[in-house]
């Protein structure tokens, strides 16, 4: 059964969030070039995409009703015309890290799937998103793992973070159901594994590198979207978070957003108390760094900490700030 965002609807519970999403969304919409994309200062225009169109999709606007219906639209048109016949969604002549930016599309063009509704753009989705998996699936390093690139063109190195990218792609659009070889995500599962040393921390790549708060908290993500929920490792993961990555914590190396993008899913997942106490650090944290901007006649909002950019940090935020929404099914519980 597909998935779709038809969920019923939850209420941001802060007014000033809530304002300053809708700001933030205006910021993101009003940004978008004619093209229908998004870069981070003129790169990784699939990745900025993919991450845009799913913070606009976070209002429960989707590509044919909503508020934002047209941004989405033309962010998914963008997508797919992005996608090579070999599988990959990207351009590797313009994109050195073009594996994130193909697993970002994988999440987004499935939640798409899940709402169309006309026959002809469905058909084009399950058949770019066919050939992605497929491509993915040839990608996979024999560690387990993904690089920046392709396991081909990058010699066999992976890292944690791009394999995260992957998995919770992989999981979308099994979701959307779009067959997904168990084997892919079984290997992913074994190299994130072996990539975590005893005191929970996962190394940046099978072959060391030191154990990275960001990718730890990515790999628990990781493995929720694998169904690994009562997986052995994950105590030991938690805890190894609970100490790097309180909201205000700036031992991330330097990714903090990336970091918590995926440490409020986990959170998220957990609920209850620990959600709440969680969540009202990190609003607080990130509405004291919102900047409000003019956009025309109105006031948008923008965040620019980061070194990739301010359409990188604000769309990673917004996704963060409406988990409460509840409208991407790959993020609700």
């Amino acid at each position: 059964m597909l998935l779709t965002t038809a969920a019923a609807r939850a209420e941001i519970a802060n007014p000033r969030v809530r304002t300053v999403v809708s700001q933030g969304l205006d910021w993101l919409a009003y940004h978008q070039h004619k093209l229908g994309h998004w870069t981070a200062q003129g790169r990784y225009p699939t990745a900025m995409t993919a991450l845009s169109g799913l913070a606009l999709m976070s209002e429960g606007s989707t590509a044919t009703q909503g508020k934002y219906s047209d941004n989405i639209r033309r962010a998914v048109d963008y997508i797919l015309r992005q996608s090579r016949p070999n599988g990959l969604i990207g351009d590797p002549l313009r994109d050195d890290r073009y594996t994130y930016g193909h697993g970002f599309s994988m999440l987004f063009l499935s939640q798409v799937l899940g709402d169309e509704e006309d026959e002809d753009r469905r058909a084009e989705l399950i058949d770019v998103l066919t050939r992605a998996v497929t491509f993915t699936g040839q990608a996979q390093t024999p560690a387990g793992g993904w690089g920046y690139v392709s396991a081909k063109d990058g010699g066999g190195f992976d890292e944690g973070s791009t394999t995260i990218t992957q998995v919770q792609g992989l999981r979308s659009c099994r979701n959307a159901g779009i067959p997904v070889p168990k084997e892919i995500i079984d290997k992913a599962v074994k190299y994130i594994h072996d990539c975590t040393l005893p005191d929970g921390g996962v190394q940046y790549s099978s072959k060391g590198g030191g154990g990275r708060p960001a990718i730890t908290a990515a790999a628990i993500a990781c493995l929720y979207s694998a169904g690994e929920y009562d997986d052995d490792y994950v105590p030991r993961m938690m805890k190894y978070c609970e100490q790097n990555l309180g909201p205000d914590t700036r031992n991330s190396y330097g990714h903090w957003h990336y970091a918590h993008f995926y440490y409020s899913q986990v959170q998220y997942r957990e609920g209850n108390n620990r959600w709440v106490g969680y969540r009202n650090e990190m609003e607080a944290k990130l509405l004291r760094e919102a900047t409000e901007v003019k956009l025309g006649d109105k006031n948008g909002i923008q965040w620019t900490q980061g070194y990739i950019g301010p359409v990188y940090t604000t769309a990673l935020n917004l996704i963060m700030l409406q988990l409460d929404n509840a409208c991407l099914p790959i993020f609700q519980r």
